[in-house]
């Protein structure tokens, strides 16, 4: 079904991350965010607070990297 929550992939998971952190959104909102929106699709909370934390010391990018071939 088209617009449904399974249809989010990681990187536009990491796009939302991106978009509240630098907004003051703590790691628990934005888990609570997130899983009110994907439910069992969400990455857990985990995963979240360490992506937050990789965001703020600019050591992540919702961008993917150039591979050679």
């Amino acid at each position: 079904m088209p617009g449904d929550a399974r249809d989010f992939n990681n990187m536009e998971t990491l796009a939302i991350i991106n978009f509240f952190s630098p907004a003051s959104k703590a790691p628990k909102d934005i888990n609570t965010i997130l899983t009110e929106t994907l439910g069992e699709h969400a990455p857990p909370y985990v995963t979240i607070k360490n992506w937050v934390a990789q965001f703020k010391h600019g050591d992540f990018s919702t961008c993917d990297v150039p591979r050679p071939g």
